[in-house]
């Protein structure tokens, strides 16, 4: 993999892609004070490595769907391919191998509840080698998704609010029910890979016209069942940990706790979930030591907290809803 020095330009097209997605290089260019072409350039280099790209994603909450965090515990010999074929269900999200590579740990949206009983007790009881599954619900996203990782942060609030106010895809409430027609499934499936793509291009999957490829995107954000996120392998910023930590929190004291861990900038996404624990968040940090900090100081200024399972990330199979090239 080519390595990469990041500069100010870099890490303010970043934060600017986290903003807006889906926001013009020539719009980029003016907040960061360059052409047009030289965002181009450096976007086009950070994303042909695939440590960086644009994602359309689905909230699935606007669509009646439930989002379940899974975790698996399986025999050595097992947990690879276990994880390759979660990852290639279109209803997983990410799915990450922890620890020692026994354990896996995954996201998943279930449309119906024949689709969750399909996929907890039909499809994953089946084998041996599953030892065991745990599966919660989540409830509240406090950090990740709309509400991006602060650790990308590179932006003067002036330049942040000038790109949100020249978004073209935004939300403007919930409104009634969003129902999903004939080409929606093929224009999100285009923009889980690329979230910049153009209308030429999503007319051609999904059959319709540019204008109505315009119409529709534009509705489906304005009803919050669409929205576009900037996904970043934290290495290319010399993030060298990656977690996944699990928590027991009094249920008065759980919206107060989520609420510290989304200001915290380690942390790149937390949810309160069912189950005994009921605060889960993943964590990015520069090495060992620096986790450790988190643990003992970040942490540990949070005194609801009364259990702490933690569990290193060793691999990504999966994430922001697309497969990630074997490296």
């Amino acid at each position: 993999m080519e390595n990469i020095t990041l500069d100010d330009v870099d890490r303010g097209l970043m934060h600017a892609l986290q903003v807006d997605g889906r926001a013009s290089f020539s719009r980029i260019g003016e907040v960061l004070g360059v052409s047009d072409q030289r965002v181009a350039r450096r976007y086009r280099r950070l994303r042909s490595t695939g440590m960086l790209r644009v994602v359309g994603v689905v909230d699935g909450r606007r669509l009646g769907y439930e989002s379940w965090s899974i975790r698996l515990r399986c025999t050595p010999d097992a947990a690879v391919s276990i994880a390759q074929a979660l990852a290639r269900r279109s209803d997983t999200f990410w799915v990450h191998l922890l620890s020692g590579g026994t354990e896996i740990s995954c996201g998943a949206l279930q449309r119906t509840a024949s689709e969750r009983e399909s996929l907890l007790l039909n499809k994953l009881a089946r084998t041996n080698r599953v030892l065991s599954v745990t599966a919660h619900r989540t409830l509240h996203m406090f950090v990740g998704g709309r509400i991006g990782w602060t650790g990308l942060a590179a932006l003067t609030s002036d330049q942040v609010e000038h790109l949100a106010a020249g978004r073209i895809y935004t939300r403007r409430g919930d409104g009634e029910p969003v129902v999903l027609g004939p080409g929606d499934e093929a224009l999100f499936e285009a923009l889980s890979q690329d979230g910049r793509a153009g209308h030429a291009d999503l007319a051609a999957v999904t059959g319709w016209s540019e204008s109505t490829v315009r119409r529709r995107m534009e509705h489906l954000c304005a009803a919050g069942a669409l929205f576009f996120d900037m996904d970043v392998l934290p290495t290319l910023l010399d993030y060298q940990v990656e977690a996944q930590l699990w928590m027991s929190v009094p249920p008065a004291e759980l919206d107060a706790t989520g609420r510290a861990l989304a200001r915290h900038p380690e942390v790149a996404y937390a949810g309160a979930t069912t189950g005994p624990n009921n605060l889960m968040a993943s964590v990015v940090c520069r090495d060992d030591a620096a986790f450790y900090r988190y643990l003992t100081e970040g942490l540990g200024a949070l005194p609801a907290i009364r259990h702490l399972e933690t569990a290193p990330i060793i691999r990504t199979i999966k994430r922001a809803g697309a497969l990630l090239p074997t490296r």
